[in-house]
C-alpha cells in the first residue's frame, strides 16, 4: 500500500503486532505518525539514513 511519499507492506509476526516496512518521505514521518494517531493504534517508527544508521524513533 502507498502514496506518493510512503510506500509500506505488511509483514506478518507472531503475536498481535503488526509490522509495517518500507519507505516513508523523512520530511513527513510526522504526517505518518499524525494518521496512525488518528486510529488509535500504539507504534513505534523508525527513521535509517542511507547507511542504515537510526537518525529519529517515535513511540506512541
Amino acid at each position: 500500500m502507498g502514496t506518493s511519499w510512503c510506500q509500506v507492506e505488511l509483514d506478518p509476526v507472531e503475536g498481535p503486532d503488526i509490522l509495517l516496512s518500507g519507505v516513508v518521505d523523512p520530511r513527513r514521518i510526522d504526517e505518518l505518525a499524525g494518521l496512525l494517531d488518528h486510529f488509535g493504534l500504539t507504534y513505534s517508527l523508525e527513521l535509517y539514513d542511507g547507511d542504515d544508521t537510526l537518525v529519529r524513533e517515535i513511540r506512541a
